[in-house]
């Protein structure tokens, strides 16, 4: 799943990439904290990616279109 993210990312690294996980939209590394701070999310770890943890915030699929412009 991370390989995936980053692929996406790598090919389109100035914008906020929200990736579905399940019942949410999530966002990593530099974009988890972007979106916390222009979105106000809460942000959080998930994991660990050279044993630093791996940033993370997100909103639930059926709020997304509120964080949406």
């Amino acid at each position: 799943m991370m390989q995936q993210y980053l692929r996406l990312k790598a090919q389109h690294p100035d914008i906020l990439l929200f990736y579905r996980m399940g019942d949410f939209y999530e966002m990593f590394y530099d974009d988890a904290e972007r979106a916390s701070r222009l979105l106000d999310l809460t942000l959080t770890t998930r994991g660990a990616s050279a044993g630093a943890p791996i940033k993370m915030a997100g909103v639930p699929y059926h709020a997304v279109e509120q964080y949406l412009a």
